[in-house]
């Protein structure tokens, strides 16, 4: 009877460990399906990501895409830029009445033609003292707006273009503008 008693309780035992290792298999479980879940709702998110509307498949949609992205044709001249002229950067003080301010810009001119270079080549210190001192004479709110940026084009175009015997500058463009 001790023996009966003995098998018993080593299958109760046994029982009682397996049911343990039912919870971990349940875990387990539950993590794949999560995982396979995830899988499937990627891959219908990168389906409709990636399909998305393409024209190519409609023809009507293709031409309607053509037709907006056909720019207004302009005067080709307006299109054309001169020559560029490009001069070394300038650091510069700001006119301020508190904290010191300067701006570093680089500037590059526009020029109506290539023959307009070597009278730039010889006029280089006085452009750049006339720029320095535009520059130097404003204020950060003057500068720091779009609307600052091409009053202070237009008053550089104007005061070189002042000094220049033959060709023009057409235009100023800045590549590098910091306030600091």
């Amino acid at each position: 009877m001790a023996d009966e008693e003995k098998k018993e309780e080593s299958k109760e035992e046994k029982e009682e460990k397996s049911e343990g290792g039912g919870g971990n298999k349940l875990i387990l479980i539950i993590i794949v399906v999560l995982l396979l879940l995830l899988l499937v709702i990627g891959g219908v998110v990168a389906y409709f990501l990636l399909t998305g509307d393409n024209p190519e498949d409609n023809p009507e949609e293709a031409q309607k895409v053509e037709k907006k992205v056909e720019k207004p044709k302009k005067d080709a001249e307006a299109l054309e830029i001169g020559p560029i002229y490009p001069l070394d950067p300038f650091t510069v003080n700001l006119k301020s009445s508190g904290a010191t301010r300067y701006l570093k810009c680089t500037i590059n001119l526009e020029i109506d033609s290539p023959e307009t270079q070597p009278e730039l080549d010889k006029m280089k210190p006085l452009m750049r003292d006339i720029i320095i001192r535009i520059l130097s004479s404003k204020t950060v709110p003057e500068i720091s707006t779009a609307k600052g940026k091409e009053k202070l084009k237009e008053e550089i175009k104007k005061n070189l273009n002042a000094k220049l015997a033959t060709g023009e500058i057409r235009n100023v463009y800045f590549t590098a503008f910091v306030i600091q």
